[in-house]
Protein backbone atom coordinates (compact mmCIF):
# COMPACT_ATOMS: atom_id res chain seq x y z
CA UNK A 1 0.00 0.00 0.00
CA UNK A 2 1.18 3.77 -0.39
CA UNK A 3 2.39 5.94 2.51
CA UNK A 4 -1.08 7.70 3.96
CA UNK A 5 -0.86 11.38 2.77
CA UNK A 6 0.99 11.12 0.13
CA UNK A 7 -0.89 10.34 -3.07
CA UNK A 8 -2.29 12.58 -5.33
CA UNK A 9 -4.69 11.34 -8.26
CA UNK A 10 -3.96 13.26 -11.69
CA UNK A 11 -7.28 12.82 -13.79
CA UNK A 12 -5.55 12.35 -17.35
CA UNK A 13 -2.46 11.53 -18.27
CA UNK A 14 -1.65 13.29 -21.86
CA UNK A 15 1.40 15.53 -22.54
CA UNK A 16 0.35 18.16 -20.48
CA UNK A 17 -0.68 15.65 -17.39
CA UNK A 18 2.65 13.59 -17.42
CA UNK A 19 4.79 17.13 -16.62
CA UNK A 20 2.51 17.66 -14.24
CA UNK A 21 3.06 14.49 -12.71
CA UNK A 22 6.93 14.34 -13.63
CA UNK A 23 6.46 18.09 -10.66
CA UNK A 24 4.58 15.82 -8.22
CA UNK A 25 6.90 12.86 -8.29
CA UNK A 26 10.32 14.53 -8.20
CA UNK A 27 8.46 16.42 -5.16
CA UNK A 28 7.85 13.27 -3.35
CA UNK A 29 4.22 12.48 -3.67
CA UNK A 30 2.92 9.22 -5.54
CA UNK A 31 1.09 10.05 -8.19
CA UNK A 32 -2.14 7.67 -9.78
CA UNK A 33 -2.89 8.22 -13.43
CA UNK A 34 -6.80 8.34 -14.60
CA UNK A 35 -7.58 8.12 -17.88
CA UNK A 36 -10.16 7.32 -20.68
CA UNK A 37 -10.47 4.01 -22.89
CA UNK A 38 -8.47 5.07 -25.43
CA UNK A 39 -6.52 8.50 -25.12
CA UNK A 40 -6.29 10.50 -28.14
CA UNK A 41 -3.66 12.58 -27.59
CA UNK A 42 -1.59 13.84 -30.20
CA UNK A 43 1.72 14.50 -28.90
CA UNK A 44 1.51 10.39 -27.27
CA UNK A 45 5.25 9.72 -27.52
CA UNK A 46 5.55 11.99 -24.40
CA UNK A 47 2.71 10.90 -22.58
CA UNK A 48 1.75 8.76 -20.14
CA UNK A 49 -1.28 7.67 -21.22
CA UNK A 50 0.69 5.91 -24.16
CA UNK A 51 0.36 3.13 -21.25
CA UNK A 52 -3.33 2.18 -22.03
CA UNK A 53 -2.47 0.85 -25.10
CA UNK A 54 1.31 -0.23 -24.70
CA UNK A 55 0.62 -1.83 -21.35
CA UNK A 56 4.51 -0.23 -20.43
CA UNK A 57 5.10 3.78 -21.21
CA UNK A 58 8.44 5.55 -20.12
CA UNK A 59 8.68 9.37 -20.74
CA UNK A 60 12.05 10.75 -19.01
CA UNK A 61 12.52 9.44 -15.78
CA UNK A 62 8.65 8.33 -15.55
CA UNK A 63 7.47 4.92 -16.12
CA UNK A 64 4.08 4.24 -16.58
CA UNK A 65 2.40 0.89 -16.05
CA UNK A 66 -1.36 0.15 -17.11
CA UNK A 67 -3.59 -1.12 -13.56
CA UNK A 68 -7.01 -2.69 -13.75
CA UNK A 69 -7.67 -1.79 -9.91
CA UNK A 70 -6.51 0.18 -6.77
CA UNK A 71 -4.77 -2.83 -5.49
CA UNK A 72 -2.79 -3.35 -8.92
CA UNK A 73 -2.13 0.67 -8.90
CA UNK A 74 -1.02 0.32 -4.97
CA UNK A 75 1.22 -2.65 -6.00
CA UNK A 76 2.94 -0.30 -8.81
CA UNK A 77 3.08 2.91 -6.75
CA UNK A 78 5.14 0.50 -4.33
CA UNK A 79 7.44 -0.08 -6.87
CA UNK A 80 7.99 3.95 -7.63
CA UNK A 81 6.18 3.97 -10.65
CA UNK A 82 2.97 5.33 -12.13
CA UNK A 83 -0.28 3.19 -12.24
CA UNK A 84 -2.58 4.68 -15.06
CA UNK A 85 -6.04 3.39 -14.57
CA UNK A 86 -8.85 3.69 -16.93
CA UNK A 87 -11.22 5.17 -14.52
CA UNK A 88 -12.63 8.73 -16.52
CA UNK A 89 -15.36 8.96 -13.73
CA UNK A 90 -12.65 8.99 -11.05
CA UNK A 91 -14.65 5.79 -9.05
CA UNK A 92 -11.27 5.00 -7.18
CA UNK A 93 -11.08 8.00 -5.14
CA UNK A 94 -13.29 6.52 -2.19
CA UNK A 95 -10.34 3.47 -2.12
CA UNK A 96 -7.67 5.35 -2.50
CA UNK A 97 -8.28 8.63 -0.61
CA UNK A 98 -5.91 11.02 -2.59
CA UNK A 99 -4.52 13.88 -0.04
CA UNK A 100 -5.01 16.03 -3.63
CA UNK A 101 -6.67 15.50 -7.19
CA UNK A 102 -5.19 17.78 -10.29
CA UNK A 103 -7.99 17.65 -12.86
CA UNK A 104 -5.53 17.65 -16.20
CA UNK A 105 -8.21 16.49 -18.37
CA UNK A 106 -8.15 20.07 -20.60
CA UNK A 107 -11.55 19.34 -21.77
CA UNK A 108 -11.77 23.58 -21.99
CA UNK A 109 -14.70 22.69 -19.37
CA UNK A 110 -15.05 20.62 -16.42
CA UNK A 111 -16.11 16.93 -17.09
CA UNK A 112 -16.94 16.07 -13.39
CA UNK A 113 -14.43 17.30 -10.74
CA UNK A 114 -15.40 19.01 -7.72
CA UNK A 115 -13.66 20.19 -4.56
CA UNK A 116 -15.26 17.25 -2.61
CA UNK A 117 -12.99 14.59 -4.33
CA UNK A 118 -9.97 15.88 -2.24
CA UNK A 119 -8.17 17.50 0.36
CA UNK A 120 -7.12 19.78 -2.75
CA UNK A 121 -8.46 20.24 -5.66
CA UNK A 122 -6.21 21.48 -8.96
CA UNK A 123 -8.40 22.35 -11.88
CA UNK A 124 -6.05 23.39 -15.33
CA UNK A 125 -7.21 25.99 -17.89
CA UNK A 126 -10.54 26.96 -18.82
CA UNK A 127 -13.61 25.05 -17.43
CA UNK A 128 -12.72 25.90 -13.82
CA UNK A 129 -13.37 28.70 -11.09
CA UNK A 130 -11.07 28.78 -7.75
CA UNK A 131 -13.21 28.69 -4.91
CA UNK A 132 -15.97 27.06 -7.07
CA UNK A 133 -14.96 23.68 -8.53
CA UNK A 134 -11.52 23.94 -7.12
CA UNK A 135 -9.52 25.18 -4.71
CA UNK A 136 -7.03 26.17 -6.93
CA UNK A 137 -6.76 27.14 -10.77
CA UNK A 138 -3.48 27.00 -12.92
CA UNK A 139 -3.28 29.17 -16.50
CA UNK A 140 -2.47 26.76 -19.29
CA UNK A 141 -2.76 29.74 -21.94
CA UNK A 142 0.99 30.77 -23.70
CA UNK A 143 1.77 33.91 -22.85
CA UNK A 144 2.89 36.03 -19.40
CA UNK A 145 0.69 34.24 -16.82
CA UNK A 146 0.95 30.54 -17.98
CA UNK A 147 1.29 28.06 -14.81
CA UNK A 148 0.22 31.05 -12.80
CA UNK A 149 -1.71 29.59 -9.69
CA UNK A 150 -5.15 31.22 -9.56
CA UNK A 151 -6.79 31.27 -6.29
CA UNK A 152 -10.20 33.32 -6.64
CA UNK A 153 -12.00 32.89 -10.06
CA UNK A 154 -11.29 30.68 -13.35
CA UNK A 155 -8.64 30.78 -15.84
CA UNK A 156 -8.38 33.02 -18.91
CA UNK A 157 -11.09 31.77 -21.50
CA UNK A 158 -10.58 29.57 -24.07
CA UNK A 159 -9.73 31.27 -27.40
CA UNK A 160 -10.43 28.53 -29.59
CA UNK A 161 -6.93 29.38 -30.99
CA UNK A 162 -2.90 27.73 -30.33
CA UNK A 163 -0.51 29.46 -29.18
CA UNK A 164 1.96 31.63 -31.38
CA UNK A 165 5.07 29.42 -31.73
CA UNK A 166 7.60 31.21 -34.06
CA UNK A 167 4.77 33.58 -35.57
CA UNK A 168 2.85 30.86 -36.23
CA UNK A 169 -0.38 29.77 -34.38
CA UNK A 170 -3.75 28.15 -36.24
CA UNK A 171 -1.94 26.75 -38.92
CA UNK A 172 0.29 24.78 -36.68
CA UNK A 173 -2.73 22.72 -35.87
CA UNK A 174 -4.26 19.74 -37.91
CA UNK A 175 -7.79 18.70 -38.27
CA UNK A 176 -9.72 16.06 -39.57
CA UNK A 177 -11.34 16.89 -42.56
CA UNK A 178 -13.94 13.92 -42.58
CA UNK A 179 -14.70 10.86 -39.80
CA UNK A 180 -12.75 7.85 -40.59
CA UNK A 181 -10.04 5.66 -39.58
CA UNK A 182 -6.44 7.52 -39.63
CA UNK A 183 -3.42 6.15 -41.85
CA UNK A 184 -0.22 7.75 -40.55
CA UNK A 185 1.65 8.80 -43.46
CA UNK A 186 4.73 11.26 -41.65
CA UNK A 187 5.16 10.32 -38.18
CA UNK A 188 6.02 12.07 -34.63
CA UNK A 189 9.63 13.57 -35.00
CA UNK A 190 9.74 13.73 -38.85
CA UNK A 191 10.40 17.33 -41.04
CA UNK A 192 7.88 17.93 -43.35
CA UNK A 193 7.39 20.36 -46.19
CA UNK A 194 4.09 22.64 -46.61
CA UNK A 195 1.76 21.32 -48.25
CA UNK A 196 3.27 17.70 -47.39
CA UNK A 197 0.31 14.64 -46.90
CA UNK A 198 0.77 13.76 -43.08
CA UNK A 199 -2.26 11.03 -43.27
CA UNK A 200 -5.32 10.11 -45.06
CA UNK A 201 -8.31 9.44 -43.44
CA UNK A 202 -10.82 6.95 -44.97
CA UNK A 203 -14.05 7.31 -44.71
CA UNK A 204 -16.35 4.79 -43.24
CA UNK A 205 -19.21 6.33 -44.38
CA UNK A 206 -18.73 6.70 -48.19
CA UNK A 207 -16.83 3.37 -49.14
CA UNK A 208 -13.67 4.27 -51.14
CA UNK A 209 -13.87 7.97 -49.65
CA UNK A 210 -10.10 8.60 -48.46
CA UNK A 211 -8.81 12.53 -47.84
CA UNK A 212 -4.89 13.20 -47.52
CA UNK A 213 -4.65 15.62 -44.16
CA UNK A 214 -1.73 17.95 -46.01
CA UNK A 215 0.42 20.82 -43.51
CA UNK A 216 0.09 23.87 -43.50
CA UNK A 217 3.48 25.11 -42.82
CA UNK A 218 6.91 23.33 -42.80
CA UNK A 219 8.25 21.91 -39.48
CA UNK A 220 8.58 18.85 -37.24
CA UNK A 221 5.57 16.74 -36.21
CA UNK A 222 5.38 16.94 -32.52
CA UNK A 223 2.24 15.37 -32.87
CA UNK A 224 0.28 12.89 -34.78
CA UNK A 225 -2.46 10.88 -33.80
CA UNK A 226 -1.93 6.96 -33.89
CA UNK A 227 -1.77 4.80 -36.53
CA UNK A 228 -5.35 3.18 -37.34
CA UNK A 229 -7.33 5.51 -34.67
CA UNK A 230 -11.24 5.87 -35.76
CA UNK A 231 -11.77 9.94 -35.36
CA UNK A 232 -14.76 12.35 -36.28
CA UNK A 233 -14.61 15.54 -38.22
CA UNK A 234 -12.75 18.50 -37.01
CA UNK A 235 -11.15 16.73 -34.04
CA UNK A 236 -7.51 17.51 -33.72
CA UNK A 237 -5.26 15.10 -35.56
CA UNK A 238 -1.91 16.48 -35.74
CA UNK A 239 0.97 19.46 -34.85
CA UNK A 240 3.19 20.67 -37.21
CA UNK A 241 5.95 22.59 -34.90
CA UNK A 242 7.89 25.24 -37.58
CA UNK A 243 11.20 24.54 -35.14
CA UNK A 244 12.47 21.67 -36.65
CA UNK A 245 15.63 21.98 -34.17
CA UNK A 246 13.13 20.18 -31.90
CA UNK A 247 12.67 16.91 -34.46
CA UNK A 248 15.16 15.19 -31.22
CA UNK A 249 13.10 16.65 -28.13
CA UNK A 250 9.51 15.12 -29.20
CA UNK A 251 9.96 12.29 -26.55
CA UNK A 252 10.46 14.73 -24.14
CA UNK A 253 8.09 16.52 -21.98
CA UNK A 254 7.78 20.39 -23.35
CA UNK A 255 8.35 23.77 -21.91
CA UNK A 256 4.59 24.45 -21.39
CA UNK A 257 3.96 20.91 -19.66
CA UNK A 258 7.13 21.43 -17.44
CA UNK A 259 5.31 25.35 -16.80
CA UNK A 260 2.02 24.21 -16.24
CA UNK A 261 3.23 20.99 -14.26
CA UNK A 262 5.11 23.52 -12.05
CA UNK A 263 2.01 25.93 -11.30
CA UNK A 264 -0.17 22.76 -10.22
CA UNK A 265 2.63 21.88 -7.92
CA UNK A 266 2.41 24.86 -6.13
CA UNK A 267 -1.30 24.67 -6.24
CA UNK A 268 -0.71 21.16 -4.12
CA UNK A 269 1.85 22.80 -1.81
CA UNK A 270 -0.58 25.59 -1.16
CA UNK A 271 -3.26 24.01 -0.07
CA UNK A 272 -1.54 21.36 1.73
CA UNK A 273 0.37 24.24 3.47
CA UNK A 274 3.73 23.81 2.21
CA UNK A 275 6.00 20.86 1.46
CA UNK A 276 5.08 17.76 3.52
CA UNK A 277 6.19 14.01 1.34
Amino acid sequence: MTDAGRLVVVRGAGDIATGVIQKLVHAGFKVLALEVAQPMAIRWRAALCTAVREGRWSVEDLVGVRVGSWDEASAVLGEGQVPVLVDPEASVLDAARPIALVDAVLAKRNVGTTRAMADVVVGLGPGFSAGDDAHYVVETMRGHDLGRVITAGPALPNTGVPGLIAGRAAERVLHAPIAGIVSVRRGIGEVVEAGEVVCTIASEAEAGEAVDVRASIGGVVRGMIPDGYRVRARFKIADVDPRTELAGSVDTISDKSRAIGGGALDAVLQGLGGWRP
